[in-house]
């Protein structure tokens, strides 16, 4: 989102940059590679966040019965890019999962697997060595080979490339090719977090001699040169991409021989293509609806874990939110129920945690617990909202948030919040954003020029809370609103070199606490994935791992 870079998508769709058919364990050649991969291969925890939903989550879709000739796919944007150092947003992930690999691979059980690299080893703490399939072909062709490796990460790290998962790399050293098919990544320092990212957009592989070629165009016109089950066709801008079935794909091949992606930017026309037949599936279903979907007996609305949670991110603290008392009196006034029941259609959990409870898979219950204790109430509270903002001196001064008709999810939380604020004595205005201009709020600085806030629906691209609460480190790529705490900075680095599990997720624990105290962005509510299928195709994952798992070759006919 992002990440996660995720990993992001502004509540209605971001990436935060913030993920196989079976589940792996992943080789390592020393027991602490083992212990450090505890927290990515255990899979979401049965508990965590307090819930207040009896909505049921689908481990999955019933596997295909046959093959297609297509299927279409509906998304609520066109990628600016297909890129892989720029794939920070649903829409780019969605498509790009399914064409280019990474060294590792997010399964649908969100647990870490073998990719491109058949084994993964961590000799030293400050070393990784990753091991290459041999006979992998790009879609031109060639065969894969560690300087495509080499060149593909040394995009990523490249500064003057402005990559959008260029923070992950920052404690690497080298990236070096130590044998055919044998890459070594040198460290800095230990990075708990780095091996977990090699299953994301920040890993993936594609053709140094493919990309050299496209030069600036690359992810814009031609091929993309990646090892995936599809290859990319024929780009319509403005209207679909179509992706073709890879017969030279060194896995189990596609079960479509063409996907569609539509671009359907109006939530009504997406959800009426749904309908009709026009689109096949999709993911990201409009909240506005969900019931309609269900009711229609066209085909089954899923919903998954989504690692998901909704907030309102804080873009600026020169204003009136550059005081504390501001953004709690905010957060103490939001109707967090109401917002999940209209914005959402009822389908999330109310929170004031800016991390999910499955993003704790890892960490034994006493500290997941202690992550989740005593943070502040959910239920609003006006008075002592207002009392705080007068108390601040803040009565009357002006406050804006973004909204968009990208969906109700979005643009109700925005009106939430100006109701919020107005109750309280705040005067919070409304900037209205274009759909597919919501992307460039997580990538360009003037895009968020006389914004103090936007919403957000952050998703976790690793099984791990450090994937959000690294955000507020100094500098990171998401601290929009420039927060520095020294202290806070030297938790995050602390929780970042740990390889064990539990004393990685006692530092995340105090993290939490922190950023819940400082409200640096304003948790509202954590939300599933959700995915409709219709009668005639079945197969895709109901969890986020279909931003980095290639989940549209798994997509077939449904049984009849």
């Amino acid at each position: 989102m992002p990440r996660s870079l995720p990993r992001l998508r502004a509540a209605g769709p971001a990436r935060t940059r913030p993920a196989a058919r079976r589940r792996r364990a992943l080789p390592v050649a020393a027991a602490l590679a083992a212990v450090s991969l505890v927290a990515a291969c255990s899979g979401p925890p049965k508990g965590g966040a307090p819930s207040d939903t009896a909505l049921k989550l689908s481990a999955g879709t019933p596997a295909a019965a046959g093959e297609l000739d297509s299927f279409t796919w509906a998304v609520y944007a066109e990628p600016p890019t297909l890129d892989y150092i720029s794939a920070f947003d649903y829409p780019q992930n969605t498509i790009l999962s399914n064409v280019c690999e990474s060294l590792m691979r997010w399964t649908p059980q969100l647990t870490l697997a073998p990719g491109l690299a058949e084994k993964a080893g961590n000799p030293t703490p400050l070393t990784w060595v990753y091991d290459l399939r041999p006979g992998v072909r790009f879609h031109d062709g060639a065969v894969m080979t560690a300087d495509d490796v080499v060149f593909s990460l040394g995009r990523q790290m490249d500064p003057a490339n402005g990559a959008a998962w260029n923070s992950n790399f920052e404690k690497v050293a080298s990236v070096t090719k130590t044998g055919p098919l044998q890459v070594t990544v040198a460290l800095k320092e230990p990075d708990s977090q780095f091996p977990q990212y090699m299953a994301t957009a920040a890993g993936v592989v594609a053709s140094k001699a493919g990309v050299e070629k496209a030069g600036e165009d690359y992810g814009t016109t031609g091929g993309l040169d990646c090892t995936g089950p599809f290859k990319l066709g024929t780009w319509n801008k403005g209207q679909s991409i179509e992706l073709q079935r890879f017969d030279g794909y060194w896995g189990t091949k596609a079960k479509s021989a063409k996907a569609v992606f539509t671009f359907l930017t109006d939530p009504s026309a997406r959800t009426n293509a749904l309908l009709s037949g026009e689109a096949d599936g999709g993911y990201l279903i409009p909240t506005e609806s969900y019931d309609r979907l269900r009711k229609s007996g066209a085909g089954t609305l899923y919903f998954g874990e989504g690692l998901s949670t909704v907030n309102v991110n804080v873009t600026s603290m020169k204003g009136a939110l550059g005081d504390v008392r501001v953004r709690r009196a905010l957060s103490l006034a939001l109707d967090r129920r109401g917002f999940v029941k209209a914005g959402l259609g009822g389908a999330g959990t109310v929170t004031t945690s800016l991390t999910t409870g499955a993003a704790w898979a890892g960490a034994p219950a006493d500290i997941r617990k202690s992550a989740f204790d005593g943070l502040p109430a959910s239920e609003p509270n006006i008075e002592a909202a207002r009392r705080m903002i007068e108390e601040a001196g803040a009565t009357g001064k002006t406050v804006t948030i973004a909204t968009s008709s990208i969906g109700q999810d979005v643009s109700l939380l925005a009106t939430a919040v100006q109701d919020a604020g107005t109750r309280i004595g705040l005067k919070v205005e409304l900037k209205t954003i274009a759909p597919n201009a919501f992307t460039s709020l997580f990538t360009d600085p003037a895009a968020r020029e006389g914004l103090d806030m936007f919403p957000e629906t952050y998703y976790d691209s690793i099984t791990d809370p450090m994937d959000l609460l690294s955000n507020f480190r100094t500098g990171a790529y998401q601290n929009y609103a420039g927060y520095s705490d020294e202290s806070y900075d030297a938790l995050t680095d602390k929780a970042r070199a740990e390889y064990d599990p539990a004393k990685r997720f006692s530092a995340a624990a105090e993290l939490q606490k922190k950023a819940a105290d400082q409200l640096l962005w304003i948790p509202v509510a954590e939300w599933p994935t959700s995915v409709f299928l219709n009668k005639r195709i079945t197969g895709a994952p109901t969890t986020i791992s279909y931003l980095y798992y290639p989940w549209a070759a798994d997509v077939g006919a449904a049984a009849r």
